[in-house]
């Protein structure tokens, strides 16, 4: 499993550095229109630029899950033990992972809108962004379920002495 969830870590990375790339060609073109006249002024450039950001957000989101790097705040005092870090964790990836299947529940809803609708400008499928919320769901909670786990076997492993 872990190797699974690996490799779509890899994927995940590797799309948001494309994504990123991307997103430098509609942003450069929108540079050069507004200031030189060397390319006309192109509508397209704004929208797909805000699509490919959207999609960076939510890569980056279910990689941050992955790496525990996502917002927290420490309001109780850094546990000693390994059983005792797994306690403090365990009640942040049950919560995270609650988000994660309304998100899957309440995104293929939003998706199921983006079936019948096109982007204004660029008529793009608005499908390819609107999946994004539901596979963020999906994707979290895969990786919740390997800390969950991880959690667990940290509680329930004897401590050193």
């Amino acid at each position: 499993m872990s190797k699974v969830l690996d490799l779509i870590d890899r994927v995940l990375r590797v799309a948001m550095t494309a994504l990123f790339a991307l997103l430098i060609i509609p942003v450069s073109m929108q540079i050069l229109a507004r200031y030189t006249a060397l390319i006309p002024r192109y509508i397209w450039t704004e929208e797909v630029a805000r699509f490919c950001f959207i999609w960076i957000i939510m890569l980056g989101a279910m990689v941050a899950v992955r790496d525990e790097t996502h917002f927290e705040v420490d309001i109780l005092p850094h546990p000693k033990t390994k059983a005792g870090e797994a306690w403090a964790r365990l009640p942040v990836h049950i919560a995270v992972a609650a988000l994660a299947l309304s998100f899957i529940y309440y995104g293929k809803e939003f998706a199921d809108q983006g079936l019948m609708q096109s982007s204004e400008i660029a008529d793009l499928p608005m499908i390819t962004i609107f999946i994004a919320w539901p596979l963020a769901g999906f994707v979290w909670a895969l990786f919740l379920a390997e800390l969950i786990i991880r959690d667990i076997r940290a509680i329930r492993a004897p401590e050193p002495d």
